[in-house]
């Protein structure tokens, strides 16, 4: 059986939507007459209603029921208003959760990712490409791009075709080389364990690029793990150190001459409806705050068991960044790190920058609409 929509007779006329497994609900006349596109409700243009629907009376009925063409529905109001509805929509619109809306289910990943999501940058992408690398980069968290011009702030053309760049206490983008003074150990040559950059704004960055300028190492490996992935890992093995994880707040902090940020935040970020939202991990800044000793020693042993989680080989992926390479991450849902590396081989030098989370999500929907501006099923 298919999800589909029947008119039934209640007391008064009502859609009646039958889902798939055969469960039914009947369609609310609010639910119904906000999503009303006649011309005296909405504006054709913009898409944007011309009233408060908080404004709607709270008795507003279904007056009039009736199927104008194979999977069109016309319905009149109490209130006046008449609209077309495409049965295709409305069952769209009805299985919708938090965070869906149109884009691509996230795919948890491992070490035994392969292929991993690649593409050839080109200047002034065609929309072809821009898609397939928005989708990748939504499913995967993480998406490498190939020849990237490998000149100074040419990271931008990427930045800016997927979101707006974010500035930060480190620049509108930064330089990822040994230095000597560094105000942060990103700026060595040490190996560096999966982490959330900047864990201590809020909010965290969305998305990071980091560019390849130059990579005359031997070391120096991008390393790469799916929180996601992790943290449902750790949900399976021991439920009550996720809870925990989820509910105890940390601090995040960062400090140097000119900047003193302080965030605090789960390990483990959920919704309201319990699903995912990110991942704050980061050992060479995080605090734990004072709790009960027995309650703090069940923190400590769950951080510890998604600390191994996010180290262990089964999880982790390695490549290497060579010039002109570019991987564009989820700040929010991976964490990445790198292997150490000889500065006495040659220079390693990277340039990295920040933009939002939205930039990709909403240019793949504007990419998957249909003319009439409908988004289309994620695929």
């Amino acid at each position: 059986m298919t999800a589909h929509l029947q008119i039934v007779d209640l007391p008064k006329p009502a859609l009646r939507l039958i889902s798939a497994d055969g469960s039914a609900i009947d369609l609310h006349p609010l639910w119904l007459r906000e999503r009303c596109r006649s011309e005296s409700s909405v504006d054709q243009r913009t898409g944007q209603r011309f009233y408060n629907p908080s404004d709607l009376d709270p008795d507003l009925a279904v007056t009039a029921l009736r199927q104008a063409a194979p999977g069109v529905f016309v319905v009149t109001f109490s209130d006046g208003a008449v609209s077309h509805f495409r049965e295709a929509e409305l069952i769209a619109e009805a299985g919708l959760k938090p965070g869906a809306d149109g884009l691509p289910e996230l795919t948890a990943w491992d070490a035994t990712l392969n292929p991993l999501p690649e593409a050839v940058w080109q200047s002034r992408p065609d929309d072809t490409l821009k898609l397939d690398i928005a989708a990748k980069f939504l499913r995967y968290g993480f998406v490498i791009l190939h020849k990237v011009p490998a000149v100074d702030q040419g990271l931008f053309e990427v930045a800016e075709t997927f979101g707006f760049v974010r500035d930060t206490n480190f620049g509108r983008h930064f330089n990822v080389r040994s230095i000597p003074n560094a105000n942060d150990l990103a700026y060595s040559s040490l190996s560096l364990d999966p982490h959330t950059d900047n864990p201590y704004r809020e909010p965290a960055p969305g998305i990071q690029l980091l560019h390849c300028l130059t990579n005359q190492t031997s070391g120096g490996l991008s390393t790469l793990v799916d929180g996601f992935a992790c943290v449902e890992a750790l949900r399976a093995q021991d439920p009550a150190a996720y809870d925990l994880l989820t509910k105890v707040q940390s601090r995040f902090r960062f400090q140097d001459v000119d900047a003193d940020h302080v965030a605090w935040a789960p390990h483990v970020k959920l919704d309201e409806n319990g699903v995912f939202q990110a991942v704050h991990f980061s050992p060479r800044l995080d605090f734990s705050p004072l709790l009960p000793a027995e309650q703090l020693q069940a923190f400590y042993a769950a951080r510890r068991q998604l600390d191994r989680l996010l180290k262990a080989a089964d999880f982790e992926i390695r490549f290497r960044l060579d010039d002109g390479d570019l991987v564009m991450f989820d700040n929010r849902r991976l964490l990445h790190g790198r292997t150490s590396f000889d500065t006495q081989e040659g220079i390693r030098h990277l340039q990295g920058c920040y933009i939002d989370s939205d930039g990709p999500r909403s240019l793949y929907r504007v990419l998957t609409r249909d003319d009439s501006g409908r988004v289309l099923a994620a695929e």
